[in-house]
C-alpha cells in the first residue's frame, strides 16, 4: 500500500486562493471525495494533506477545515503539512499554536513563485532555525535553478529536516539536465533533506509522456539520495495536468520494477511512515 504525502484539496467555495484564476486548468472544485475513490483504487490507504497557498489571512482556516476532512469516517487523511510565512513577524507564535495540533506533521512556503531573496532574508532564517527539536518538517518547493538557494537554507539549519518536493522540479519537458543533475547531487549530500518523488508528470509533455520519460529523473533523485531519503507523493490535482492519479501511480510502479520488496516499501510507505509517525 502506499502513503500519498502530497494530496492538495481545493474548494474555492470554502476558501480563498488569489492564484488560482491563473491556472485554468486547476481553476475549479477538487473536492477530497473526488480524490478518495481513486486513491483508494490505486492502493493508497494513507495521505498528507499540502497547504494550497491559500490567502494569507486564511492559513488557520485551511487547517481547521482538513481537520475536519480527516475526521470523516474512513478518512484517508492521516495530517497535514500546514502554509506558513516565515517571513513574518507573528511565525512563533503562530508555530507555537500549531504544535499543538497533532494533525500538523510539519510546515510549507512556497518559494519558486516567490522572489529568490525571500530565503534569504535574516527574519525567514531566523524563523526556519525555530524548526529545530519541534520533529515537524519543512517542504522545500523550489524550481531547478533555485536549489543553490535550498542548499543554503538547509545548511543554516542543520537539525530542521527538510523534504524537498517533486524531485527538485526539473524541466522534464525540455530534458534540461544540467545543472539540475549536479545540484541535486550537492543537495543530496546533506542528510536532513529527503526527496519526494511527487509531481513530475506536470513537467513532461503532456501529450507523449511515458513511464521511460520520467525514469531517468526519478532514477537520479534516488540514486542521489538513497532508498531511505526518498518519500513518494501524487500532487493532486497537479498532477492531473499530465494525464491522472492512476498513471502516476501505474509509471511509478514501472519506473520501480527491478528494485527490491524491501526498497519499494521503503519509498511508497515506510520512510513516510517513519519520519512523520504515521
Amino acid at each position: 500500500m502506499i502513503i500519498d504525502t502530497h494530496l492538495h484539496v481545493v474548494e474555492p467555495s470554502v476558501l480563498a486562493y488569489p492564484w488560482l484564476a491563473r491556472v485554468p486548468a486547476l481553476d475549479r472544485q477538487w473536492t477530497y471525495q473526488s480524490y478518495a475513490l481513486e486513491a483508494r483504487r490505486a492502493g493508497i490507504s494513507q495521505t498528507l494533506h499540502m497547504e494550497v497557498d491559500v490567502a494569507t489571512e486564511l492559513i488557520e482556516d485551511e487547517t481547521v477545515y482538513v481537520g475536519g476532512l480527516a475526521r470523516l469516517p474512513g478518512s484517508l487523511i492521516v495530517g497535514a503539512i500546514a502554509a506558513c510565512r516565515p517571513e513574518d513577524p507573528g511565525f512563533p507564535a503562530y508555530l507555537e499554536r500549531q504544535r499543538d495540533n497533532p494533525l500538523v506533521k510539519g510546515f510549507r512556503r512556497l518559494l519558486h513563485v516567490m522572489p529568490d531573496d525571500l530565503s534569504e532574508r535574516p527574519l525567514f532564517r531566523d524563523n526556519i532555525q525555530r524548526l529545530s527539536g519541534t520533529c515537524l518538517t519543512f517542504d522545500l518547493c523550489v524550481l531547478a535553478r533555485q536549489l543553490p538557494l535550498a542548499i543554503a537554507l538547509v545548511d543554516l539549519a542543520p537539525d530542521v529536516h527538510f523534504i524537498l518536493d517533486h524531485c527538485g522540479v526539473p524541466d522534464i519537458k525540455g530534458d534540461a539536465q544540467e545543472p539540475w543533475r549536479s545540484h541535486m547531487r550537492e543537495i543530496a549530500r546533506r542528510g536532513n533533506v529527503t526527496a519526494k518523488i511527487s509531481g513530475v508528470v506536470a513537467y513532461a509533455d503532456p501529450e507523449s509522456w511515458i513511464a521511460e520519460t520520467l525514469r531517468p529523473w526519478i532514477e537520479h533523485t534516488i540514486s542521489c539520495f538513497g532508498w531511505d531519503r526518498v518519500v513518494w507523493g501524487s500532487d493532486w490535482p497537479v498532477c492531473t495536468q499530465g494525464g491522472s492519479l492512476s498513471a502516476w501511480v501505474a509509471a511509478t510502479h514501472a519506473v520501480l520494477e527491478g528494485a527490491s520488496d524491501e526498497e519499494k516499501r521503503k519509498l511508497l510507505s515506510g520512510n513516510a511512515r517513519r519520519i512523520w509517525s504515521l
